[in-house]
């Protein structure tokens, strides 16, 4: 009993206290029971008092749009890229601050919310924007940009010095981890971007190298060599036979690595040091830049089939070629003809590759695990030949009499070649290499056409159609300038002769040159001359004419 007693002053207190806190609120203290934000609320710096939740979510939207242009510039070592916002799927992650700031001043007791709604008269209530990135995009995001934030490992070289070989260190490289790319990306939009233009260092994992002072210090032997001429070419043949194998020159391929021929030596442009010069194309020959770049293919193909690389890709010209024997050719030809090789061998391969006096030189050198007495020998065997013949062209550029022969033929051939291994001077093994087959292309000759007169051209015409050289030749001999104006002249001179001719036999016709048959006496012909005024007499008229 008497520690109820104890007990009851103290209740009585904190009654008193209750009832007072009541009593100082003002009797006209009122709460807005409105479904909108009061004022001096901000999501961020959004301003959104008055609006409602639904106007306050449109209003972060807005803003969140707004954003999608900003700039973020992701950094991985010395590389960097600028990409926008809006690539990293940005969207707003606290979307229920819309309905907590509706509700201020209007939820709890009449205390809580008279306090809530008194501190907005004193100092803004400022709600911080949340925002959320997303994963999928931002890992496509860093896949289409790895090519720019990554740098490239570059491997140990080799250069060949006065016969000897020389490393050349590599470097190391830089590529960019997507996945703790991604979550770096994702947490600093989440905690620490604030909505303006920002830098990120991205993962990126060291990439290694490689071809050590070991590895490469294996490369000493030559596996395989070829040389061509090319000593008739033009001067811009030349050229790219040349500017050719200076870029396949010093190529180091390692184990296990493919070698294309037309990526090395590309792109065909005078800016790549190529000229005009004769090649191939639709069974003729015409001037394109790098006119000549299959007889750099051709050499090392013949390098490396004598180094026994896996030789994945080869073709042959579409016409035969005549600085090495049939099928033993590899062909250049856009993308779609290109010379491939592997390296097969467990240790890296040089490519050496040089002119001298117009002539070509390749040689693969690596290490040499084959028996000292193995001899491999390559055999052009010709199945069949096609005779090309001749073609003539008419050319109304030309006048009749013109005949020049704009390409020569090439014979038509199929053929094989063998692979024959011996050991010892043994032979152990005889097989078909590879099979070709070059189209047959004819002489192609020009015949003029053009000339004034239409009875020529038509003559001309049936003559080319006619693909005889003798009628052709007969035609351009008879209907040429120079035997038309001939043929005209004769004709002037006969039409002339024939006129002459005509006149004498007139002239030997005249009655004027006869003697009188009038009976006349003599004296009446001496008055008859003697009468001046007579003009009568039909003999004096013809004298006249005459």
């Amino acid at each position: 009993m008497k520690k109820w007693r104890k007990y009851v002053p103290l209740a009585g207190l904190f009654l008193i206290l209750a009832v007072a806190a009541i009593i100082m609120i003002p009797a006209n203290a009122k709460t807005d029971e409105t479904s909108t934000i009061p004022q001096r609320v901000y999501f961020g710096d959004i301003a959104v008092g008055g609006m409602t939740q639904e106007e306050a979510a449109a209003a972060v939207q807005n803003y969140l749009n707004e954003l999608q242009n900003k700039t973020v510039t992701l950094k991985a070592g010395n590389n960097s890229v600028d990409v926008s916002v809006s690539q990293m799927g940005l969207t707003w992650a606290n979307p229920e601050i819309a309905e907590e700031a509706v509700g201020l001043g209007k939820s709890g007791n009449l205390i809580v919310r008279y306090k809530a709604m008194k501190d907005l008269e004193n100092q803004d209530k400022v709600y911080e924007l949340a925002y959320k990135a997303d994963s999928q995009k931002i890992s496509q995001m860093l896949e289409e940009n790895a090519q720019t934030l990554n740098t490239e490992a570059k491997d140990g070289g080799l250069a060949r010095e006065n016969g000897s070989f020389r490393v050349i260190p590599g470097s190391q490289g830089v590529s960019v981890n997507v996945e703790e790319s991604t979550k770096i990306i994702e947490e600093y939009f989440s905690k620490e971007w604030k909505g303006e233009a920002a830098s990120i260092e991205v993962a990126a994992d060291v990439v290694e190298p490689r071809g050590s002072e070991e590895e490469l210090g294996k490369v000493k032997d030559l596996l395989g060599g070829f040389h061509t001429s090319y000593g008739t070419s033009s001067a811009g043949r030349a050229k790219n036979v040349q500017n050719g194998a200076s870029k396949i020159n010093g190529s180091v391929v390692y184990p296990g690595d493919s070698f294309s021929v037309y990526e090395a030596v590309s792109p065909f442009d005078a800016e790549n040091g190529y000229e005009l010069a004769g090649s191939y194309e639709n069974g003729t020959t015409v001037e394109t830049y790098g006119g000549g770049i299959c007889q750099v293919s051709t050499t090392l193909y013949n390098a490396v089939i004598r180094a026994e690389l896996d030789i994945t890709e080869r073709f042959n010209h579409s016409m035969i070629v005549g600085y090495v024997d049939p099928s033993a050719d590899a062909a250049i030809a856009g993308t779609y003809k290109d010379l491939k090789f592997t390296n097969n061998t467990d240790a890296p391969i040089y490519i050496e590759g040089y002119t001298q006096d117009m002539v070509l030189y390749f040689n693969v050198f690596g290490q040499e695990t084959r028996p000292s007495d193995r001899e491999v020998i390559f055999e052009s065997e010709t199945l069949s030949t096609t005779d090309p013949g001749v073609q003539y062209q008419a050319s109304g550029g030309h006048p009749i009499g013109y005949i020049s022969q704009k390409q020569s033929s090439h014979v038509g051939y199929t053929a094989q070649l063998w692979k024959i291994v011996k050991v010892g001077g043994v032979e152990q093994s005889r097989e078909v290499f590879n099979k070709s087959t070059y189209k047959a292309s004819p002489r192609i000759v020009v015949v003029g056409t053009a000339s004034a007169n239409p009875e020529a051209v038509a003559a001309m015409n049936a003559a080319v159609a006619s693909q005889n050289q003798g009628a052709i030749e007969a035609a351009a001999a008879q209907w040429n300038d120079a035997a038309q104006q001939a043929a005209a002249q004769q004709a002037a001179e006969q039409a002339a002769q024939q006129q002459q001719q005509q006149q004498q036999q007139e002239l030997q016709q005249q009655p004027g040159d006869e003697e009188p048959k009038d009976d006349k006496p003599q004296k009446e012909d001496d008055d008859d001359k003697g009468d001046k005024g007579n003009k009568g007499d039909k003999n004096d008229d013809d004298d006249s004419e005459e």
